[in-house]
């Protein structure tokens, strides 16, 4: 493996385009470092629908939640 001088010193010698590259791909690396470790699941959500489970099926409630997303106001049926 090379060491980061190494690394460093071939960036140096790249054209100008590809070094943003380069730096780009470091500052990314550098964030997802930084990221928080996602915590377990929270399944506090469950049953909230529960008043409405006769009024739709799972199908027509992912068709709504996907017009919702877009930006549809119209109803399907």
């Amino acid at each position: 493996m090379e060491t980061i001088e190494e690394v460093f010193r071939k960036a140096a010698e790249l054209p100008e385009d590809l070094q943003k590259e380069v730096a780009d791909f470091v500052q990314f690396l550098s964030a997802k470092q930084r990221r928080p470790l996602r915590t377990r699941l929270r399944l506090n959500w469950i049953g909230a629908l529960r008043d409405i489970r006769d009024k739709y099926t799972s199908v027509e409630l992912q068709h709504k939640a996907s017009d919702w997303r877009i930006g549809k106001t119209s109803a399907r049926h």
